[in-house]
């Protein structure tokens, strides 16, 4: 991993350009406030990209000025907008006489947008998928500096990602009302979180509230041994049962439940249903009345926590930075606390997930929080 210092020399590069890609997130406006201040403060102008990718496509490309940032460090959401839809390199024309979809790669449009414009550099700030649908636009030597954003903290390469602190907050808050109506009604309660095909959310939220039971995708769980994990708890007059699910989480030998198909999107498989799903099974196995909750998009949403609020104006500091060194095609990451680059091409098409032997699991192992293997 790469580190600068904080005192830099200012390169040539006078117009830069930022855009969010994939989902809403916690920070994002926090980001690209940080970059439009920095940025007109050392006299480089700086383009809004809306709707990410999309607008890139679309050529909607409009100035920013410190007017445009100003008083958006505390909101939700992303002032220029985002897309999880859009493609450049397999971007949906039309379709054929058969009703067949016809995609066209339109990397060189979305260079020829930033080349009439003569902006010289491109701030992506996303999770995988953004860093994965940038990679084309950088091989065509376009220089495109990552900043890691998701709520999921699945971006390799770097060890948190700003807005998963907000989720985790969120989820929390949201565990922790969940025990005054399971203990009332002597419920198992099944709360669905967000994360995809990564843990880190549940992980972080289930520990922080206390639920009995985490499920995570990284570990398979048996569903006879959460059961009879609840009867246990009843029989030892425990009043209810806590159980944090990951959206990607699965039984053993068993598959993820998909809840649609986004036939259309770089990412098409949306998971969803695995809380309902178990809170079915276990009431069937155990005849303990069982409900379930999905948190959904509200993990997504609102005002983002003081930490992801420094931490996305840290790293957007940080991508000027690497502007200003002259840097090509790096990643901002945070690596044992410390601020740093990678290569952008390092973290396209890859996930970070929980390590099976993460300390976190095993301080979670030891309180008695059962994983269901």
């Amino acid at each position: 991993m790469a580190t600068i210092n904080d005192r830099v020399p200012v390169s040539n590069i006078k117009k830069i350009a930022v855009l969010t890609g994939g989902g809403d997130c916690p920070g994002l406006n926090a980001v690209i406030r940080a970059v439009v201040k920095d940025a007109i403060n050392c006299g480089i102008e700086v383009y809004g990209i809306e709707d990410g990718f999309l607008g890139l496509i679309e050529d909607r490309i409009r100035p920013l000025s410190l007017d445009d940032v100003s008083n958006i460090l505390t909101q939700g959401g992303t002032i220029l907008g985002s897309n999880n839809r859009s493609n450049p390199q397999n971007y949906p024309v039309g379709e054929d006489k058969d009703g067949n979809i016809i995609y066209k790669d339109l990397t060189d449009v979305c260079v020829t947008h930033l080349q009439i414009r003569k902006i010289e550099a491109l701030i992506v700030i996303g999770g995988d998928g953004t860093m994965s649908v940038a990679k084309p636009i950088a091989d065509k030597g376009f220089n495109c500096i990552g900043v890691p954003k998701t709520i999921d903290n699945d971006l390799y390469g770097t060890d948190i990602t700003f807005g998963f602190q907000t989720a985790v907050h969120v989820a929390t808050e949201a565990l922790d009302r969940v025990h005054s109506t399971a203990a009332s009604h002597h419920r198992v309660m099944v709360v669905e979180l967000m994360g995809r095909n990564a843990g880190w959310i549940t992980l972080h939220a289930g520990i922080a509230s206390g639920a009995d039971v985490i499920l995570i995708p990284e570990i398979e769980f048996d569903l006879d041994k959460i059961s009879e994990y609840c009867l246990w708890r009843s029989q030892r007059g425990k009043r209810f049962t806590i159980i944090a699910v990951s959206e990607g989480a699965r039984p053993k030998g068993g598959k993820q439940i998909v809840d649609r198909v986004v036939e259309k999107s770089p990412d098409p498989i949306r998971l969803g249903g695995v809380a309902k799903w178990l809170a079915t099974e276990i009431e069937e196995r155990t005849e303990i009345e069982s409900r379930y909750v999905v948190l959904g998009h509200t993990q997504r949403g609102g005002t983002p926590t003081a930490g992801d609020r420094i931490l996305a104006t840290q790293f957007g500091h940080h991508a000027m930075q690497l502007l200003k060194m002259g840097k090509n095609n790096r990643l901002v990451v945070m690596q044992g606390g410390v601020l740093g680059d990678v290569d952008i091409n390092s973290a396209a098409d890859k996930q970070r997930l929980v390590p099976s032997s993460h300390p976190l699991i095993t301080a979670a192992r030891s309180v008695y929080t059962s994983f269901g293997d």
